[in-house]
This record gives C-alpha cells, sequence and structure tokens, in this order.
C-alpha cells in the first residue's frame, strides 16, 4: 500500500518549506477523502498518494505535487476551488480546478463526452501546460489499477487512453509514459495477444542475450579507443509497438525481433557525431537508414542520431546516439525542463509545447463543434514528419502526405486563404502534390482567392483542414443568408408583403417561434432549406390579412445571377444552363437544385411536394460556365476526337470529359462534358460540331 513516508523519500530535491507543505496537502486530501474508498477497498488517499509519487520521479515543482494530492477534492468533496487558493496558494487551486474541470460535464453520447473533455482538457493546457502532466500521471496510476474494473468498462477506458492521452504524452515528448500507458492499454484491449508476446519476448530474451552482450561490448571498445566517453545500453521494445509493427509490417514476431537495437548516451552533441563515425567504421552503415534528428529536432523536441547498421551475420542493428540532456528530454519530454532545470524555460520542449497549443486553441475556436475539434486533433497528434525549406532558408516540419497547401497555412493562415499555385524545387505542381523532405517549397498568391472545397480531400494538417471548413461554413452562411432573403421576399410578395413592412414585434415573434435569436439564423435555414419560405412569411403576416387566396401566385420569380455560391446548386440529371426555362427545388441542408423543368426528376416532384418547388428563371446576364453533356455520333476515322477537340477549342468550350464507345465497326457515340457559357454559346458550338464531315449525329443528354 502507498504510505507518505515513501512519498517524503523522493522530495529531497525540493526546498524544506515546499516539502512540508507537500505533506500538509496530503494531510488535508486525506481528510477531506476520509471515509471514500476505491474498488479496490483501498482508501482512496492511496490514489492521488501515487498521482504526486509520479510526478515526484519527474522533479515535478511543489505547486505540481500539491496539486497531484489535490486533484480530485473539488469533484468528490465539498471543498471549494477558493478554500484550496486560501489553504495553499492560487496557482495550485488553479492547476486543481483544471484538472477537475475535464470530466466535470456528462453528455447523451460517449464520443460528444470524450470531445468535450478533450476541449476542455486543452483550454486548461493552454493556461498552465503542468494541467496535462498532472492529468496525464492520473491516467496512468488509473491503467494501472483498471483490472478491478469490468471488462467492458475497462476496454473503454482502454481505447479513450490510447486514442487521446497516449498520443498527447508522445507529442509532449513523455516517451516512457508513452510506453507504459500503450503496454497497459493493450493489456486491457488485447489479454490474450499481449500475454502471447510477453512470454516470447522472454523466451527471444534469452537466446538473443549472447548477441546482444557481443554487439555491445564490440561498440564499447570502439568508443573507448575512439577516446569517447559513453554509456551503451541495449534498447528494449515494448509490447505493443512489436504488435503494432507485426499488424501494419505483416511482419512474424521473429521477423521483428531480428532487429537489435542500442543507445549510446554522450556527453556532448560533437561526440555524438564522433561516436557516429566510430559506429560506422565498426559496422557498415545502411545507404538512406539515417536520420539526424540532432540538428532537426522532432516536433516534440526530441533529438537523437539514428543509424542502422549490418551486423555480423548480416543482423541488422539500430543505434540511437544522444547527450544526457537528450536522453531526459526523449524519456521525459517537457518534464525534463522540471528534472533538468535550464537555464531559459522557454526555450526547447516548452516552447515547441507552447506552440502546439496555442495551434490547439486556434482549431479549437474554429471548430463548429467538439467531435468536429477532436477529429482535426486527431490527424495532428504526432504523426511522421518531413522537413521543407522555406524559399528562404528557414526549415518547417509537416506531417508525412502534407501537400503545398498545408505547407501554406503552416507559414500563415492568410497564406493558405489565398493559395493558387505552388513551386516545389522551382517547378510548378498542383496543390495535392505530396512533398517530401529536403525539398523547399514556394507558395504562390493571389489578392481576392479564396479556399476551394476540394483541398478538404488531400490535405492532411489539422491546421489546414480546420482554416478550410471555417471558411466554406462563413461563405455558406453568408450565401444562405442571401439566398434566404431573397426566397423571404419572393413569398412575402405574394401576400403582396415587403420586409421592410413587417412589424418589429411580428418579426422578433417568428424568430422566436422558430428558435432562433437573430433574424439572419432564420434567413440562413430558408436559405438551405430546411425552412419553407411560404411558411416563414405567412408567420409574418399581419393577423387581420391572415385569409389569402389560394390562388393567389408571384408573377415575378426568382432571378439566378450565377454568383450565388454553394446554396444554389445545378442538377446533374439534366444539366441547366442559363437560357433553359429552369424551376428550383429546395433540398434540407442544401439549399436549392435547379433542374430544367421538362427533367423528369422534376416533374415528378412537382407533383408531390409542390411547396418545395420555385419558380427561377435566368438573370440576363449571368456569370461562369456551366457543365453540359452532348452526345455525338461519329465515323471511324484516325483522328476523330483530335479533330473534336480542336472544333471545341475554336468554339472556346472547354473540354471536362471525353469518352468514345464503339457501337460498330463504322461507327462510334462519343460522350462530350464541356462547358459553356450559356444556351446561345452551346448553340454555337454544336453548329460547329454538326458541320465535321464524319460527325452523323449530335444530341444534348437529359435524364
Amino acid at each position: 500500500m502507498q504510505s507518505l513516508d515513501s512519498l517524503t523519500e523522493k522530495l529531497s530535491y525540493l526546498e524544506p518549506g515546499q516539502a512540508d507543505q507537500i505533506v500538509r496537502a496530503y494531510y488535508y486530501a486525506e481528510k477531506a477523502h476520509e471515509g471514500q474508498t476505491r474498488r479496490s477497498g483501498d482508501p482512496y488517499i492511496t490514489h492521488p498518494l501515487a498521482v504526486c509519487k509520479i510526478l515526484a520521479d519527474m522533479h515535478m515543482d511543489s505547486q505540481s505535487l500539491m496539486a497531484a494530492l489535490l486533484h480530485d477534492v473539488i469533484e468528490d468533496t465539498p471543498i471549494t476551488k477558493k478554500t484550496l487558493a486560501e489553504e495553499f496558494d492560487e496557482v495550485t487551486a488553479e492547476l486543481v480546478d483544471g484538472v477537475t474541470k475535464i470530466g466535470a460535464i456528462k453528455f447523451e453520447s460517449r464520443a460528444e463526452q470524450q470531445a468535450e473533455n478533450f476541449r476542455k482538457m486543452v483550454l486548461a493546457m493552454t493556461e498552465d501546460i503542468r494541467v496535462i502532466l498532472v492529468k496525464l500521471a492520473d491516467r496512468l496510476h488509473n491503467m494501472r489499477t483498471l483490472g478491478i474494473l469490468h471488462p467492458q468498462k475497462r476496454r473503454r477506458i482502454a481505447t479513450e487512453t490510447l486514442e487521446i492521452y497516449s498520443p498527447i504524452a508522445n507529442r509532449l515528448g513523455m516517451n516512457d509514459f508513452r510506453m507504459e500507458l500503450e503496454d497497459l492499454c493493450f493489456a486491457n484491449l488485447y489479454p490474450m495477444r499481449s500475454s502471447r508476446i510477453k512470454k516470447a519476448l522472454k523466451l527471444a530474451k534469452g537466446s538473443r542475450k549472447d548477441v546482444i552482450t557481443q554487439i555491445q561490448e564490440a561498440i564499447t571498445n570502439r568508443l573507448e579507443r575512439e577516446g569517447i566517453q559513453a554509456h551503451v545500453i541495449g534498447r528494449e521494445k515494448h509490447l505493443f509497438s512489436i504488435y503494432e509493427k507485426m499488424r501494419t509490417q505483416r511482419k512474424p514476431f521473429d521477423q521483428i525481433m531480428d532487429v537489435y537495437g542500442f543507445r549510446i548516451v554522450v556527453e556532448s552533441v560533437d561526440n555524438c557525431y564522433r561516436a557516429l563515425g566510430a559506429v560506422h567504421n565498426l559496422y557498415k552503415p545502411i545507404p538512406g537508414r539515417f536520420k539526424d534528428y540532432v540538428a532537426i529536432p522532432k516536433t516534440n523536441g526530441y533529438q537523437s542520431l539514428h543509424t542502422i547498421l549490418k551486423g555480423m551475420r548480416g543482423i541488422p542493428i539500430e543505434i540511437q546516439i544522444r547527450t544526457d540532456e537528450m536522453e531526459a528530454m526523449a524519456n521525459n519530454g517537457i518534464a525534463a525542463h522540471w528534472l533538468y532545470k535550464s537555464d531559459d524555460p522557454a526555450t526547447g520542449a516548452q516552447n515547441r509545447a507552447k506552440q502546439w497549443l496555442k495551434g490547439l486553441l486556434e482549431m479549437q475556436q474554429r471548430a463548429g463543434n467538439s467531435l468536429e475539434f477532436i477529429e482535426n486533433v486527431k490527424i495532428d497528434l504526432f504523426p511522421d514528419e518531413v522537413y521543407v525549406f522555406t524559399p528562404k532558408g528557414n526549415i518547417l516540419e509537416l506531417p508525412n502526405g502534407a501537400t503545398p497547401v498545408d505547407f501554406a497555412y503552416a507559414v500563415h493562415t492568410d497564406v493558405g486563404k489565398s493559395c493558387v499555385a505552388a513551386r516545389i524545387d522551382h517547378r510548378l505542381v498542383p496543390l495535392s502534390t505530396p512533398i517530401l523532405s529536403g525539398q523547399t517549397i514556394r507558395i504562390i498568391t493571389a489578392p481576392g482567392a479564396s479556399p476551394n472545397p476540394a483541398w478538404l480531400s488531400f490535405v492532411t494538417t489539422a491546421k489546414a483542414r480546420s482554416n478550410i471548413r471555417h471558411f466554406l461554413k462563413n461563405q455558406r452562411r453568408s450565401e444562405s443568408v442571401a439566398l434566404g432573403q431573397r426566397l423571404l421576399e419572393k413569398a412575402l410578395a405574394t401576400l403582396d408583403l415587403t420586409l421592410d413592412a413587417i412589424d418589429p414585434e411580428s418579426l422578433k415573434r417568428t424568430i422566436e417561434e422558430s428558435g432562433f435569436t437573430e433574424f439572419d439564423d432564420l434567413l440562413e435555414d430558408i436559405g438551405l432549406g430546411t425552412l419553407m419560405a411560404q411558411i416563414a412569411a405567412r408567420r409574418l403576416q399581419p393577423k387581420q390579412t391572415d385569409e389569402t387566396p389560394e390562388d393567389q401566385d408571384d408573377s415575378s420569380p426568382l432571378v439566378l445571377r450565377g454568383t450565388e455560391g454553394m446554396v444554389i446548386n445545378f442538377a446533374k440529371c439534366c444539366r441547366p444552363i442559363p437560357g433553359d426555362s429552369v424551376i428550383g427545388r429546395l433540398s434540407a441542408g442544401r439549399g436549392m437544385v435547379v433542374h430544367r423543368d421538362d427533367c423528369n426528376n422534376i416533374a415528378a416532384e412537382t407533383k408531390s411536394n409542390p411547396e418545395k418547388c420555385v419558380s427561377v428563371q435566368w438573370a440576363t446576364e449571368v456569370s461562369g460556365e456551366y457543365p453540359v453533356e452532348l452526345r455525338v455520333n461519329i465515323e471511324n476515322e484516325r483522328g476523330v476526337l483530335a479533330m473534336l477537340a480542336s472544333i471545341l477549342s475554336q468554339a472556346d468550350a472547354n473540354i471536362e470529359n471525353i469518352s468514345l464507345d464503339e457501337k460498330d465497326a463504322h461507327l462510334s457515340v462519343v460522350t462530350l462534358q464541356i462547358a459553356v457559357r450559356d444556351r446561345v454559346h452551346l448553340a454555337s458550338t454544336i453548329r460547329k460540331i454538326r458541320k465535321a464531315k464524319s460527325v452523323t449525329k449530335i444530341t444534348r443528354t437529359r435524364n
């Protein structure tokens, strides 16, 4: 059982006064939790004491240790944050409150609860990074004592830990925490697999012992000969990493264990590179398998030289070379700041962590809800990186598979918004091109440019994804509001009313009855087709004119200008273009879908749901290009496709797609998808195609 003595033994690194404060916090927490027990039957105080000891091993400051002892006091006892601040200090009370808030609210769905808890954790972390360190220690002890719970609950907690807490520990460079959390999750999620790999690993250790000792001695002797003081240790693989490699690489256990790992810890950065030269002289390095994380640290502050060598009898040997300080950073990450006090706390891991948290806060503000936020963050939780250069020679770290759009947003949000093209190593490339380490990226921007919805299909960073979604959401709202206003004005016109003539009280009442707080929200709902404009118009109608003749009709249809944006879509079944006789159909959540009035789909809809159909017509001047599908019967001759392409180019009609289907030995059918400005432009294009000698028939397709 945990005891206070076992904690006080670990507090020798603190000032005597600080150690006394921690002892006082222990007795305070013990009294507050008096009578409370854990599921195992142990007094509840054993849990906060264990959490405190985990942090004491990391040489955390006294306020973190007091917060660890008191972290459940606000949640599980009548004691308040204000009382804690008076008893101890404001900072400790804030830390306890930050940890408490993470699990305070109940939600309808488990996913929503997990997402909202994580969002609150991020907010608490941005106030003080120590909140997450206390929370990680709390989760680690809970995982260590998970065995008492029902298997289903164990699996749920283990899944959450593996998806959220373990990647955060990884992202903050806390490798020891990550490995233990992953192994504990593995044991609870897949007990049989974990047990089998554990047994196999134990057997493998025995058979590998002689080889490991031999390689270790050879490396140590070579380094001594070169005058390099170093500590050489065999690197153990943890269970979950073995399982993941077996699963993802589809390799048996024996092949995973074929690789022998060693860590060389030296005194200085200079000796890191000297040691690298020494081991490369001892064993042959495998080309392309060297990585320098000393010159270019990983995002979480990790630094080390990685190389893979071919040892005796062709045995692959993985070597990691680092200094004592880098070793502390690799194992404890951001917590290494407290373990090995640095002169400037704002450098290294702390600075990187703050930058990451700042990015998370920005994403949280832009996300529509907690579930969208957590989806973005999961993408961003420490993927493999590529290192690329800006035109000025600065290095940027991006996840594997990142594109120029991700790079643009990493440089600055405004650069991402106005990005139109990119050059990789001076060569113009599509914006969807995956970028590789060592490349130089130059982004070409244009004033007035805006994010494209298609970018969401290839961007990989959470920052790019959340910013694009935020822009599109705002753009869609403004377009929906504008369309909603036009639809409402049209519906009011049928009642001989205008928006300006509506009584403010009637407007306010209608907004409230519809469940909104602002008029723009009501208009957005109308624009998206969720609320019928006619219903809203009748609600706004003064009581004395409530009776309206049923045969009253609006003589002025809604005018399509072609600039309405995402809330007006053109049906793919009949592909209407300016000049066609058209009709609009309101579709909930999508806005309006415009069909040709002779389209079979809209004919059925007009009969079944006439209230959803809106009379529309094209404006005199319409902007943009519109897709049309043509079917051309053509005689089989050499170069017919080239001939058609030439005609369409002369007609100033862009080809979007072209396909050829042979009907028989003499005749083929070419299906063309082209973009035209209007019906006149289409007629001109058809006339030019018809003049070609080999064309026997041309028709515009419809459903």
